[in-house]
């Protein structure tokens, strides 16, 4: 059984597994994720001290060390030089507490960092993060193989400097000439890690004792030699030579005063002049790789454990190794010569090879540890398929493929930056820096959103330390040079909306949810139902579909009538839990999101089981929300004989193969269009029995009026129109939203507006103010009769103007001559005095005249429905006055039969009944 099926298997970030042996479930791979964990299994072999301490001393060694001490002390002097120092460990030192705590909190497979970032912050944060980071190991591979010409051609160059004399001054220089002996050097890399990492592990602890033995001899030197003065040269402008006079003191109170003080001037390999931002990036390059060891996670043993024990090691050693050299350096060493020769340790030392072994060794080390260390990025991005799928980058071919990849890379890299190694270390550093504040910041946010599973073993970190580690890293980027901070910013948000649009969806969490829960139960809170005001009402919808095939432009229009409000797709499936062997209910949950995300509305979706539709319906009514976010309005589809049309055949996007969801795309939580299509059942037939009688229906509306939601009856809206279409379109007549606000079954209250009418008035308002329904004419439609020769009706109008004008209402008023209707009333007229609650009191007021008059006569509703059909064929939608239910169930079916009478072939029509008051004139 896969992993990803089985939440028992896993916690936390990361999957479980054994630490000892690498065999642990790997979460969230795609496709060739698990072939790639098993098959790495057996190559988990390298403990704390050869898989992270050695690569890690060697990468933060680098060129730095024997290359560009003196360059940092000539120029930044001692003082500014350990500020330097001090601000680049506090930063790593930083992003080494985020690192140990993440890397402890679950079991870390291949891919390093990125596998740590992608896992804590999800798949769009993980991989533009972990392209950041492998364009950042491609740039620190061509960094150090450029020192490592740099060192090569300052004893073998025919324009050497170097005091190794004449006789090994062979290679030509030049531009084309460097980038030519990268190219050797970085083939030679490649062919090593070709070879596999095992053997680049097993060598590095040989280079690393090489290393050290070079380290050793640097420090005895000034106890052997004595004080000595150089002679350097160096090509100038128009051919000419410059020469400096410059000495080697030994230990000398003196050269280390006047050398404790800055004296930033010409840098003599880039032509530049030097500044405290241009120095700390070529000596923050000695403190880049503190993830070699996190990036060979795929071969430790046990990660978890050696990736923060032996990080915290490597950082505390060449702390201390870069500090004494420091000291050692400005206390001994002219600040001329600091200046003007990079390899000046050659010449201080008892003998000038070990220095030059040292820097060959550790150069090569750091280029190979940075290429293995970007292909291993690069598999683990091919293995997640972020960018689509990668061919030959997954499986047992994926490592071989991405050291090509990165190889290539890097020598167009070197050939872009012009082959001189301090235009490349500010790029190099920016990109450090920012992989830096994303290890950072993904601690940070696990920290924030106080996620139960997250509990790292590791626990000398706090928020606080994350956040000073984004700031110092986010700070020192734009310090080093903001064009490429900025730039690297903005490709990182470009590669974040990329992923966020093309990538698959992931099985590996996204901290995004945690950190909206945390925010989101914090606001719920907050939003207290006691501080309600009229002024700030909204709809809140309950929707309750039966079958989404037959309801979906009925879902599209709610969507657009919510206006920013609460919009639930209810369900109700009827059965008994007790006779279940488990909920039915869970496993529907993401065909019906998928259908959400298929039309494209915002909604949330709640279903239920229950033994009757009225039963399920009230429990959604109920529980339905959470805190001040609950319906406030129940939409139901209309009840009438009508076959429903099935929208899934209608929509071109709910055809195979035609956009959305498909099969094998891996986005669409396991929901492709067949399983979709298959899970919604048929549309009902005539033939075929309904669930729900007259009854129960009406029951649903009373039950919702009796707890204080306001009531839609939607009907025909299947046959609703696009903007743009219809038969007003075709005519080239405007878009209309006609509501009629009065009690049309009751002719005699024609005049009186109640919290009823206010509540449709102010639902075809919000209606009009969606953006698909911005350009539509709001008319309403004030009956009268003009027969009688009163005039009254023009008070009406008047009045209903004014009340327009206070609620802000734009709409125009169509007065409608209804006397042949109301002639028509009859019955209904002579009962009013002794129907049950009669009498002119408000809505608002649980008056009983709004339900349907019992003696109202066929003909009459007859007439109500040629009325609207005369004066509202050519509108959009239309809103119509919903009456109160029947008290009794007897009277359901004619209550029903009387609503579909009215309502009768009108096209798209929503009656309402509102009980609540909306509308406010106040500021």
């Amino acid at each position: 059984m896969s992993n990803e099926h089985s939440p028992l298997l896993t916690y936390g970030l990361f999957a479980v597994g054994s630490d000892t042996g690498g065999s642990g479930l790997e979460s969230g791979r795609g496709p060739g994720g698990a072939a790639a964990a098993a098959s790495s299994s057996s190559a988990r072999s390298l403990n704390t001290f050869f898989g992270v301490v050695v690569p890690t001393v060697l990468s933060m060694f680098s060129i730095v060390l024997f290359l560009r001490i003196g360059f940092v002390i000539g120029h930044a002097g001692l003082l500014q030089a350990l500020i330097m120092l001090a601000v680049a460990y506090v930063i790593i030192s930083l992003t080494i507490l985020s690192i140990c705590a993440i890397s402890t909190n679950g079991a870390v497979q291949a891919g390093g960092a990125y596998f740590m970032i992608s896992r804590s912050l999800g798949p769009e944060f993980g991989g533009s993060i972990g392209l950041m980071f492998f364009l950042a190991n491609v740039c620190a591979c061509g960094v150090y193989v450029l020192g490592l010409v740099e060192a090569i051609l300052d004893v073998f160059g025919q324009d050497a400097g170097s005091s190794m004399g004449d006789g090994l001054r062979l290679l030509p220089q030049g531009y084309w000439y460097t980038v030519l002996y990268a190219s050797a050097v970085l083939l030679l890399c490649l062919l090593v890690c070709l070879v596999g990492a095992h053997l680049y592990s097993r060598a590095s602890f040989l280079i690393l004792l090489v290393v050290t033995l070079s380290l050793v001899s640097i420090i005895i030197s000034p106890l052997a030699l004595g004080p000595r003065s150089f002679v350097i040269s160096h090509q100038g402008g128009a051919n000419s030579t410059i020469v400096y006079n410059t000495s080697y003191t030994g230990f000398s109170r003196s050269t280390l005063k006047n050398n404790l003080g800055t004296g930033y001037s010409l840098d003599y390999s880039t032509g530049t002049v030097m500044t405290f931002a241009t120095v700390f990036a070529v000596m923050f390059n000695g403190c880049t790789g503190i993830m070699a060891g996190a990036n060979m996670s795929g071969e430790l043993k046990n990660p978890s454990v050696s990736i923060p024990k032996g990080t915290i090691i490597a950082v505390v050693y060449t702390f201390f190794v870069y500090l004494l050299l420091f000291l050692l350096v400005s206390s001994t060493c002219d600040r001329v010569l600091l200046v003007q020769d990079y390899g000046f340790l050659q010449r201080i030392n008892i003998w000038p090879p070990f220095v030059t072994i040292g820097v060959y060794c550790t150069s090569l080390s750091a280029a190979m540890s940075s290429m293995i260390g970007a292909s291993r990025i690069l598999h683990a991005l091919a293995l997640d398929q972020l960018f689509g799928e990668q061919g030959m980058m997954r499986g047992g071919v994926g490592e071989p493929v991405g050291v090509i990849v990165t190889f290539s890379v890097s020598v167009l890299q070197c050939v872009v930056f012009a082959g001189q190694l301090n235009s490349v270390t500010s790029l190099v550093t920016v990109f450090y820096l920012l992989a830096y504040a994303a290890v950072d910041l993904a601690c940070l946010a696990l920290e924030w959103a106080s996620a139960p599973n997250f509990r790292p073993t590791f626990q000398f970190f706090s928020w606080h330390t994350c956040l000073l580690g984004i700031m110092g890293c986010v700070v020192m980027m734009f310090v080093i040079n903001p064009v490429y901070s900025s730039a690297s910013i903005a490709l990182l948000l470009l590669l974040l909306v990329f992923i966020h649009y093309r990538a698959p969806t992931s099985s590996w969490g996204y901290i995004s949810q945690a950190l909206i829960f945390h925010q989101v139960r914090k606001y719920l809170l907050m939003l207290d139902v006691r501080k309600e005001h009229v002024k700030f009402w909204r709809p809140q919808v309950l929707l309750m579909v039966a079958n989404p095939r037959s309801s979906c432009q009925l879902i599209t229009f709610v969507n657009q009538l919510k206006k920013g409000g609460l919009f639930v797709l209810g369900h109700v499936q009827l059965g008994d839990l007790d006779t279940l062997p488990s909920d039915p209910i869970q496993p529907q949950y993401n065909f019906w999101l998928s259908l959400v995300d298929k039309l494209g509305v915002k909604a949330f979706v709640d279903l239920t089981l229950s033994s009757s539709v009225r039963q399920g319906t009230q429990h959604l009514l109920r529980i339905t929300g959470l805190g001040g976010m609950k319906p406030n309005t129940l939409v139901l589809g209309f009840y009438d004989s009508c076959v429903p049309e099935d929208y899934f055949l209608q929509d071109p996007a709910f055809c195979e193969g035609v956009g959305g969801l498909s099969s094998g795309t891996g986005d669409n939580f396991g929901v492709d269009l067949p399983s979709l299509q298959a899970h919604f059942p048929p549309v009902r037939s005539l033939e075929c029995p309904r669930w729900l009688s007259p009854e129960e229906y009406v029951g649903i509306v009373s039950d919702a009026i009796k707890m204080g939601k306001n009531v839609c009856l939607a009907r025909y809206f299947f046959q609703l129109e696009g903007e743009g279409s219809g038969v007003a379109a075709v005519s080239g007549l405007e878009r209309t939203i006609d509501v009629w606000p009065l009690n049309l079954l009751r002719p005699e209250n024609s005049g009186y507006v109640d919290v009823c009418s206010l509540f449709l008035l102010q639902m075809a308002c919000v209606l009009n103010m969606a953006s698909k329904w911005r350009h539509a004419r709001l008319r309403i439609f004030l009956c009268v009769e003009s027969e009688s020769g009163d005039q009254g009706w023009l008070a009406k109008e008047e009045t209903l103007r004014e009340l327009l004008g206070k609620l802000r209402i734009r709409a125009s008023i169509k007065i409608v001559a209804w006397d042949a209707v109301v002639r028509l009333y009859g019955a209904g007229k002579e009962g009013r005095a002794g129907t049950p609650g009669g009498g002119d009191v408000g809505e608002g007021e649980l008056g009983g005249w709004a339900r349907l008059p019992p003696g109202v006569s066929e003909e009459y509703l007859s007439g109500v429905n040629s009325l609207v059909k005369e004066h509202s064929a050519l509108a959009a939608v239309r809103f119509l006055y919903l009456p109160r239910p029947p008290a009794g169930s007897s009277q359901s079916q004619k209550y029903l039969s009387q609503l579909e009478t009215v309502t009768q072939g009108l096209g798209p029509t929503l009656l309402i009944h509102g009980l609540t008051p909306v509308t406010c004139t106040e500021l």
